[in-house]
């Protein structure tokens, strides 16, 4: 049986249960297989009756030999059914479920897992799981348990897999056990040397050990494999990809000549800071990729503040020096304003104007080697800001963007509309929040231009290169000169009041400006309106608080409008506190900003808790954040203490892996960006010991020998791009 065939084909299916298998990204029998279970209940256990003790859990397979529908004072509905097996009889007791009068009948055999329980003088089973006929998918045996998205009862998920393996396995004779699948038409995708020498069971076997293991060690043999496989495919994906990448042709060839090398060091010189040595060495390393005839593809990671964006401008400014474009795409509004004015301020170019379109129309770029002009288009502006001394007229619509050597925006820039004549340079800001095909539509705006991704997010080195392994990977691992390491207190509630007082006397003292984060009461990926009453809410109780000082209030359901305003008032010191939630992306640079507030700290990842506080510490002033908390329990403290006392980015997402998994490393909207089904990013010995295999392999075999290895990395592939 082919496991490509479509969940349409789930015979006694019903289209709703379909429909929501495909909500789950469920469409063939192999997505099926690969829904792996979270835990197992052990029902292995089959006593007779005559031997069940209270308080134990147990399998029992008898014949029901009586039915009662009982109703008590309290209008509490309880369905019982005794139960014979030969040595004595049970009681089975079901709560409000009329419904399974019509399907458990008289004389039927039954098989039930579930507890033992006492009644005065007799035994009653409470039952967890049950089935008719005792065919043991339920019951009598290790149980899988799955994640009941979408309206998926575990139940229902384990009959439809234990469907697809029994009509893709065979039985061996006399035996009533699972021995080989056909998932490759009895191939291994892996070669057998690999396979021996890490000691993995083969891939058949792990498929049905997972989902119906014989043992607890049975089923972490099956995850090991599969993981094994997991990390093994994204290595070798990377591997590919990069190597394709080095047979593509720059379409522009940058040069670096006395006179451009002049103009950068000029540059560098007029900075209103010395660079340090790691941006330093991360530019050498762009510059160096910047001149070679292969498309650059440099994955930079940095601390917030940490001077990526300088980096990303020189690289820019060897695209204009050689008569090249860049474009720069950025997740948000905020962060493309951010970058622009940040970029503007280093190439010294005059204050903003704002145009409108029929303006922007009216002008011409200037002749090459003149004044470099920079915009900012974003999806919701009427209006489009770039910075150009003089300009002339153009004469149609399609110049319009030719006009500008650097183009800063958002998922504007990925438009149709959107058009440039020469693109050399594509950068792109926190490049995970964008899915693969909108970085695909990005690079496409040019012809093989050089690509450059950007992260603040910390991401332990171990991860970086199993996430990024077909990118180029630099690390400014280095903070700007003169900068104060942010001290970290964690505020207990008999505290509070003190803390906001101190918090005034700063505001009175030294004009200090406050970030006060609310959390989020849920963890989606949109901001709910319970959410957003809460913070609405918390921001009352703060203007009686700080009734002297002026406050406003940010979040996600605000109108570009209205943020921009909320963020100037911020930046130009019209607003002493800031009160924000953690989805809008506070990511304007305001040096001024020396404390930060969060709320509810219990509620964020260490990841998210440090890029909350990687908004204040940005100057020369000592900087502070507090951490405030509804829960104190021991857990809680353990984890808040170690983040008070720890500002290295890596070490804090390594302890994130431990603690929350790898969804963190991207924060509450990114859960799930990973895509990985078992596979564990905190695993390191098995990163390492798959990075090792995929090395091998590579040496010693041709994977287009491998043509099942290569099927399933290609629909791993079009399955992110789907998901976009």
């Amino acid at each position: 049986m082919n496991l490509n065939i479509l969940i349409d084909n789930l015979p006694k299916t019903s289209f709703i249960t379909i429909r929501k298998f495909k909500s789950l990204n469920i469409n063939t029998y192999f997505d099926l297989l690969n829904y792996f279970p979270f835990r197992y209940e052990n029902y292995s256990l089959i006593s007779p009756i005559n031997k069940l003790q209270p308080g134990e859990t147990t399998t029992v397979i008898g014949t029901i030999s009586d039915v009662k529908y009982q109703v008590t004072r309290t209008g509490l509905r309880i369905q019982v059914f005794k139960l014979e097996d030969g040595t004595g009889e049970v009681e089975l007791g079901f709560y409000n479920q009329p419904y399974i009068l019509r399907l458990i009948k008289k004389d039927m055999t039954l098989s039930v897992s579930g507890t033992v329980e006492k009644y005065g003088k007799k035994l009653v089973i409470k039952p967890k799981e049950y089935e008719i006929g005792g065919k043991k998918i339920h019951t009598g045996r290790i149980v899988p348990i799955y994640s009941e998205k979408r309206g998926l009862s575990s139940k229902t998920i384990r009959e439809k897999i234990f469907y697809v393996l029994q009509n893709v396995m065979v039985r061996q004779a006399h035996h009533d056990t699972f021995v080989t699948l056909s998932l490759t038409k009895g191939d291994e995708i892996l070669p057998n040397e690999i396979i021996s020498f890490n000691n993995l069971i083969d891939e058949q076997k792990a498929y049905q050990q997972i989902h119906f293991p014989d043992s607890k060690e049975a089923a972490q043999k099956a995850k090991d494999r599969l993981a094994f496989d997991e990390l093994f495919m994204i290595q070798l994906s990377s591997y590919l990809v990069k190597n394709e990448w080095k047979k593509e042709k720059v379409g522009y060839k940058f040069t670096i000549g006395n006179r451009h090398a002049n103009s950068l060091q000029q540059f560098i010189n007029n900075l209103p800071f010395k660079l340090t040595y790691a941006q330093k060495r991360v530019w050498n390393e762009i510059r160096s990729d910047l001149l070679k005839t292969v498309p650059m593809n440099r994955f930079l990671q940095g601390e917030v503040g940490s001077g990526k964006t300088v980096v990303a401008a020189l690289a820019c400014y060897l695209a204009y020096l050689n008569g090249f474009q860049s474009l720069l795409m950025a997740p948000t509004e905020i962060l493309a304003q951010q970058h622009f004015k940040t970029i503007t301020d280093l190439f010294k170019i005059p204050r903003l104007a704002e145009f409108t379109l029929s303006e922007i129309e009216g002008l011409a770029r200037d002749d090459r080697g003149g004044n470099l002009k920079i915009a900012l288009i974003t999806g919701s502006q009427k209006k489009f800001n770039f910075q150009s001394p003089s300009s002339k007229p153009v004469f149609n619509h399609q110049q319009l963007f030719s006009n500008f050597d650097i183009v800063i925006g958002t998922h504007s820039l990925i438009s149709k509309k959107f058009k440039m004549d020469k693109v050399g340079l594509v950068i792109v800001d926190e490049q995970h929040r964008f899915g693969v095909s909108q970085r695909a539509a990005l690079k496409e705006k040019g012809f093989n231009p050089h690509l450059l991704t950007m992260t603040a997010t910390p991401i332990p080195r171990t991860v970086a290169l199993t996430l990024y392994g077909e990118l180029d990977i630099s690390v400014i691992d280095e903070m700007p000169v003169g900068r104060l390491p942010v001290k970290t207190y964690f505020v207990n509630k008999a505290k509070r009041s003190s803390c906001y007082q101190w918090i005034k006397s700063q505001i009175s003292n030294f004009q200090s400006q406050i970030f006060i984060v609310c959390p989020l009461i849920e963890e989606s990926e949109i901001e709910t309106m319970k959410s957003l009453k809460a913070a609405k809410k918390e921001f009352i109780n703060l203007k009686n608080i700080f009734s002297d000082f002026k406050l406003g209030l940010l979040h996600g359901k605000m109108k570009a409008k209205e943020k921009e305003e909320i963020m100037t008032a911020f930046k130009n010191k019209h607003l002493d506190i800031l009160v924000t939630t953690p989805v809008v992306e506070v990511g304007v640079d305001i040096p001024n900003a020396t404390i930060m507030l969060i709320e509810g700290s219990e509620r964020f990842g260490l990841a998210q808790l440090h890029q909350l506080r990687g908004r204040v510490g940005r100057s020369d002033k000592q900087s502070y954040c507090f951490l405030f908390s509804e829960k104190e329990d021991l857990g809680i403290l353990k984890k808040l203490d170690f983040f008070t006392k720890t500002n290295d980015g890596n070490k804090l997402a390594e302890e994130d892996l431990k603690i929350r998994g790898p969804g963190d490393i991207y924060g509450i909207k990114q859960h799930g960006y990973l895509g990985l089904k078992i596979a564990s990013l905190s695993d390191y010995k098995l990163i390492e010991k798959t990075k090792k295999a995929v090395e091998y392999f590579i040496s010693h075999y041709k994977v287009e020998n491998y043509p099942i290895l290569l099927e399933r990395i290609d629909k791993e592939r079009s399955g992110k791009i789907a998901k976009d």
